[in-house]
């Protein structure tokens, strides 16, 4: 049994069905695994559309001697087999998505069937099975996007908390949990960093020498999951407050004996990232370890009575108006010291 992080507490996942989209991606299985290890769930859904991740990942879930749980293939962007899968289900967490930035500019509108027209199936189908929770995952290229990929996901957002009007005052209800890069996930800067220094390249690529991130761990993106799960009463999305790094100071960590070449900044990527606007201050409270920005259709009083009586021992209080999140102003940063520690333990 692992030691959980702090913001874990007395989660109500014993005995639920929990559906997960995109379940065989980096994220979906760290956090299936994590369920079926460390809560006492009914079952888990694995809902993904790629057949022989599923076969790789059902052979690894076996070998470990759990039996609670069930592949589904299915895409989002098919209602009716979405209907299907979630069927007597109690919490959907949607992960499925197009991320990449590139490939989503060079193919618009696949980007927009998935991660818009996708999130509106998710909502349907969740209404439509009588789901109790939903849980969808966002990025911080949504705010104030450059990209597709960021504008679709906005649209997500914007989407998935509007449903809750959908769905009624005793419906399912719907929230987001928005973060940063993930350290070890699929397609990550480090995972390419490493593959360069094992390939014995000459030096590293860097896009720009001011360029910032915010970065998360796996284990720590599926655990602020879980516990935005917990505390959700509908509509908010969730931020933590993780920290930030320089790319540059990220290559020199990864490879210290290695030059560093500058290649210029890719098309559609920032200089830094922002995880809450200035605009969006207005909406936002600070409940400690995370930011939680307010749906718009609640009033800030209404909001915290109702926020107050589900978490009782979580204290919360609204940021200043002039507050923003943005990763080159983030006090909390990550020096190579700790960069290690998080990657290699």
């Amino acid at each position: 049994m692992k030691k959980k992080l702090s913001y874990i507490n007395s989660l109500k996942l014993k005995n639920k069905t929990i559906l997960v989209t995109g379940g065989t991606g980096s994220f979906g299985k760290a956090l299936v695994n994590d369920l079926l290890e460390n809560y006492k769930v009914k079952k888990i859904i694995i809902f993904s559309r790629d057949e022989f991740k599923q076969y790789e990942m059902e052979n690894e879930i076996r070998d470990k001697g759990f039996k609670n749980y069930r592949f589904f293939i299915g895409d989002v962007r098919d209602v009716e087999r979405l209907k299907l899968a979630f069927n007597e289900i109690d919490i959907v967490i949607h992960a499925a998505a197009l991320k990449h930035v590139t490939s989503s500019e060079y193919n618009p509108f696949e980007c927009v069937n998935t991660n818009i027209i996708g999130a509106q199936n998710v909502i349907t189908a969740a209404i439509y099975a009588g789901v109790s929770k939903v849980i969808a995952l966002s990025t911080d290229k949504a705010v104030n996007p450059v990209n597709l990929y960021g504008a679709s996901k906005l649209a997500s957002d914007k989407i998935f908390i509007s449903a809750n009007q959908l769905s009624g005052k005793n419906g399912c209800k719907f929230s987001v949990v928005r973060y940063g890069n993930v350290l070890g996930s699929r397609g990550s800067v480090i995972g390419i960093f490493e593959k360069l220094i094992k390939e014995k390249s000459p030096h590293l690529p860097i896009t720009d020498i001011r360029m910032t991130r915010f970065w998360i761990t796996l284990e720590q993106g599926v655990d602020f999951v879980l516990s935005s799960l917990d505390q959700m009463i509908g509509g908010e999305i969730f931020v933590p407050k993780i920290p930030t790094m320089k790319i540059i100071d990220l290559a020199k960590t990864i490879g210290p004996n290695l030059k560093y070449k500058v290649i210029g900044i890719r098309p559609g990527e920032k200089i830094h990232e922002i995880l809450i606007t200035q605009d969006d201050s207005i909406n936002t409270f600070d409940s400690g370890d995370r930011y939680i920005i307010k749906p718009m259709f609640i009033e800030s009083k209404r909001f915290l009575e109702l926020f107050k009586k589900k978490n009782k021992k979580t204290k919360i209080q609204k940021v200043p108006s002039d507050f923003y999140y943005s990763s080159n102003i983030n006090k909390q940063y990550l020096n190579p010291k700790k960069l290690i520690k998080l990657m290699y333990g």
